[in-house]
């Protein structure tokens, strides 16, 4: 009798256990489900206080400005925004004026001309610090934000007081850019040429072409670069890792950063590491030539 009934209380209890296993599981999924992204919500980018418009050069540029000290202006990369450097405008606005800025076509810059082109984000960024009063600035750009970094530095050298980049490449092809990746942003690109010509398909072939097509940028002329220049990637980036080493050795001086276990978003999987890092470059003095 004693063992019937702890028999069967050993199967309500296991019933119970199960229902209560199941029950944490769908509230685990639920709650993933209804989670909301930190940068969905974060203030940069939609911040009416600080935000600002600059008319130039034919595009409406969007900016905001934070904290106070040198200024560092930070770049994001393709169909990105402000949004992009929610883990280090926090950090590094505590000691320098953070300049955020949305790149032309992207974000609330809005721009609805048929070309778009690294050289033309360069000199808006240009028009930009001249708009601020600024001879020169630290830069902190992420992918195409780093292309644009090395053209600025190259177009405007004056500008730029020293240049961190993260995740940039000279030229579109596979000595450059992993094999998988290449071929996806190729076949995105036809894709959206099969496409109505729509507003919205206009817009995305602009940034499509920049991925598969563009920089074109050469060794000769990264000689040219004669800042301060810290050169980022991941060791498994979807920049190859050979040519952000190219990069970096083609640029007098520059050092060179691998991060270990991380992708082409660096500054997100490793975020207070590469904000110590990239702050440590940007306060080493530097030295007289």
């Amino acid at each position: 009798m004693a063992a019937r009934l702890i028999s069967t209380l050993m199967k309500i209890l296991s019933s119970f256990l199960v229902s209560l296993l199941s029950l944490a599981f769908a509230l685990n999924s639920i709650a993933q489900e209804t989670a909301v992204s930190p940068f969905d919500t974060t203030q940069y980018g939609r911040n009416a206080k600080v935000g600002h418009y600059l008319n130039t050069r034919g595009v409406k540029l969007y900016y905001e400005i934070y904290g106070k000290g040198a200024p560092l202006l930070m770049i994001h990369g393709n169909g990105g925004a402000i949004n992009n450097f929610l883990y280090q405008a926090s950090y590094f606005s505590k000691s320098y004026r953070v300049i955020l800025v949305d790149s032309r076509a992207q974000g609330k810059s809005v721009d609805e001309a048929d070309s778009l082109s690294y050289e033309m984000m360069a000199d808006d960024f240009n028009a930009l610090l001249d708009s601020l009063r600024l001879d020169s600035c630290y830069i902190l750009g992420w992918s195409d934000g780093g292309i644009n970094g090395l053209l600025l530095a190259m177009r405007h050298p004056d500008k730029v007081k020293k240049l961190a980049i993260t995740g940039a490449n000279l030229w579109p092809d596979t000595t450059a850019i992993g094999l998988a990746d290449y071929q996806w942003a190729m076949n995105y690109y036809d894709s959206l040429k099969e496409k109505p010509g729509t507003a919205q398909v206009r817009h995305d072939l602009k940034l499509a072409y920049l991925i598969s097509f563009e920089p074109r940028i050469s060794l000769a002329q990264l000689k040219n670069i004669l800042c301060p220049t810290l050169v980022i990637g991941g060791d498994h980036d979807i920049i190859l890792p050979k040519h952000t080493m190219l990069i970096a050795q083609s640029i007098p001086g520059a050092s060179l950063w691998i991060v270990p276990d991380s992708g082409h978003a660096t500054l997100h999987q490793h975020k207070e590491q590469f904000n110590q890092v990239v702050d440590g470059f940007f306060q080493k003095p530097i030295l007289k030539k």
